[in-house]
Formats: C-alpha cells, structure tokens, sequence
C-alpha cells in the first residue's frame, strides 16, 4: 500500500457509471481493458476530453513553472484539464486549472475516499468546490495499492484529447501515461529541457521518438488550435487574465518588499497543507514571471516593487 495517504470522506456529489450507461466517457471505449465501472466525487460534467498535464513528482523550478504555465493557457481557454493528483507538475497543473476557474479532473490510484497523496486533501476539496472531480475506477474504500497508479494513466491519457509530458526523467512512470495515449490514438505533447538534466531525459526522449515539442507559448497555442477547435475567445481569456492578477503584484502595488518580506506575506496567505519550501519556490517562480512581464521591477537598493 502506498504509504501517506488519508481515508476521509470528502463532501461532494457521489456518481457511479456503469460502462455502456449514459454518463460513462465514450473516450474509454476506445482503450484496453475498460474499467467496468467509474466512481465520481463531485461535478460529472467535468468529465471532458480535456489536456492532460503530467510530469515528474519530485519536479524542478524549471517543471513547476512549465506545468503552470501550459495549463494555464488551456485553462484560460475553458480546457479542462487532467492529471494525477500527485505532488509537483500534476498539483501545479490543477491549481492553474483552479485559478483560471477551469474545472480540473483528478484520477485517483485508490477509491475516492483513499486520498493519496494526504497532504493534498486540501487541494482536492478546492477543485471539488470548484465544479471539478475525483475520479476512480476502484470503490470508494480501495486502498491505493502501488500497481493501481500505473493502471490509472490509461484512463488519464485516454480522457484526454492530448496530454503534455512537462518532466520526466528515465525511468519514469510518466511513460505509461505517453504510451496509453499514443494506444488510444491520442496526441503527446513535451516540453523539451537542458540534455544534461536528468529531469528532462524522458521528455527528450520522447520529442525523439516523435511528441510534439512544446517550446514555447505559440508553439502550445498552435497545438491547442489544432486539437480543440472550440475554444474560449481570446478576448475573454485576457479578461480573465487581467482579473487574475499575481498576487504579488498585487502585494506591490503599496510598498517595495525584500524577497524575504516577500516570503512572509506568502506564509500568511498559504494553502491549506502547503510547506515552506513548496511556498519559497512558488514565490521565486511568481517573481520570476512578474518580472519577466514587465509587471515589477528590482530597484537598486534590493527590493521589489512597481515598475516607475
């Protein structure tokens, strides 16, 4: 059994899909092995061919950031996007999905009421309230057993109209999600990074073995057209934007802060369950971002602030 998970029973709609009866995703017709059943915590509606965003668990800065901003972009253009539930590049990419007011699909390893891993609970209610779902082809009570979380990429990768390997080192299970979409019939995204990364061997691999590069956000852009021909107008995915300011812009708009004034105000602001060291990165890679965007600037005497 996977060690670190919570039994809790989380508040939501409670869906049970019988293959062949109606709700059932059609998209799981098309894989080996279908499962019989489906169990859904939350809204079924969100059970959509969506993107999905995978990559490595004990990710980079480089990934973290690479999963935020592609999901970002999908989910700006009402996407949904699906993943694992599983902490780095999958918890990055469904709290884009959250901040875009996208609705996100979690496939769980273990039944709906065997949360892995624990310290994303908090995560998981956030996309349930949200309008999103866990979903799981095992009862509620089924323990998260080891082998059940290679099972579940089929069904992650076949929902998914396309799915993006942000990073994945070699060996990786993320390869089973790559290999279950090109099974289904399904198109791979990578985003490419440095040869000498060990984080990065996987998704090079498989630009070599013929995935689609992702270089860069026209690139993406370019992709999503061709996969999704509806898609939300981009006027009103820059509304949204606009209306999501960074945080830390916004933090800025009163006083120039120290990285480190910086760092406590996001303490006080964190997510439920989230540790010091995931905040100082989510920071770094915020500041980054904003900086980058001509939205904040460094002055001379080390703080940041307005651009004058």
């Amino acid at each position: 059994m996977k060690p670190g998970y919570c039994e809790i029973a989380l508040q939501g709609e409670r869906t049970v899909f019988s293959r062949g009866s109606n709700g059932y995703p059609a998209a799981f017709q098309v894989i080996d092995n279908p499962p019989e059943k489906i169990y859904v915590l939350g809204n079924p509606e969100a059970l959509q061919e969506g993107l999905a965003v995978v990559g490595a668990r004990r990710a980079t800065p480089y990934g973290l950031s690479c999963a935020r901003r592609f999901a970002t972009l999908a989910a700006e253009k009402g996407i949904v996007i699906i993943s694992g539930g599983a902490r780095g590049c999958d918890s990055e990419a469904h709290k884009a999905a959250l901040n875009a007011g996208t609705p996100t699909v979690v496939f769980l390893g273990g039944g709906c009421n065997m949360l892995y891993p624990a310290k994303n609970v908090g995560l998981f209610e956030e996309i349930l309230k949200a309008g999103g779902a866990l979903v799981s082809e095992h009862p509620w009570e089924f323990p998260p057993l080891p082998y059940c979380f290679r099972l579940r990429n089929r069904l992650i990768a076949s929902l998914a109209r396309a799915t993006l390997i942000v990073e994945a080192g070699l060996p990786s299970g993320t390869f089973s999600t790559a290999d279950a979409a090109l099974a289904a019939g399904r198109e791979v995204l990578a985003v490419p990074g440095a040869i000498t990364s060990v984080h990065s061997r996987g998704a090079n691999r498989l630009i070599l073995q013929g995935a689609t590069p992702v270089v860069d956000e026209e690139s993406f852009e370019d992709a999503l057209t061709l996969l999704y021909p509806v898609l939300k107008s981009p006027s009103l995915a820059a509304k949204n934007s606009k209306q999501r300011a960074s945080w830390v812009v916004e933090a800025l708009q009163a006083e120039s802060l120290t990285l480190e004034e910086l760092f406590i105000y996001a303490c006080q602001r964190k997510r439920k369950n989230q540790g010091t060291d995931e905040i100082r990165v989510n920071l770094m890679m915020e500041v980054a971002d904003s900086e980058a965007k001509g939205l904040i600037a460094r002055y001379p005497n080390g703080k940041y602030g307005p651009v004058l």
